[in-house]
């Protein structure tokens, strides 16, 4: 979808973000924990993906937004690390890899 409609990713994902950010800041909020995702790696040669491997090849908006919002944030707490950030990046949020080679590996059918 990200591929289609990529203004709105893109406004929804960043600005959204910005405006949430800034908003927290005027606020004094400074907790904020983000849910990225594995997409930031972009099509890895090396299998599985780990957390050691350079991020920012991702090959969709989805992922590009995931990686701008990490380094907005990295940006963030460099200029003031008062901030209380968490970056999580989801690897296999929906299941296992369709090989069988990774993740689970559940007997009978899910319910």
């Amino acid at each position: 979808e990200s591929v289609e409609k990529p203004l709105e990713y893109y406004n929804n994902n960043i600005i959204g973000t910005l405006n949430l950010l800034t908003s927290m800041r005027n606020h004094n909020v400074k907790k904020f924990i983000f849910s990225s995702s594995a997409t930031v790696y972009g099509e890895s040669e090396i299998v599985p993906v780990h957390e050691g491997l350079q991020a920012g090849f991702a090959t969709n908006p989805y992922g590009r937004c995931k990686a701008m919002i990490e380094d907005i944030l990295r940006d963030l707490y460099i200029s003031d690390n008062s901030w209380d950030i968490v970056l999580l990046r989801y690897f296999n949020p929906v299941g296992a890899h369709e090989s069988g080679l990774i993740g689970e590996l559940p007997n009978g059918i899910p319910n």
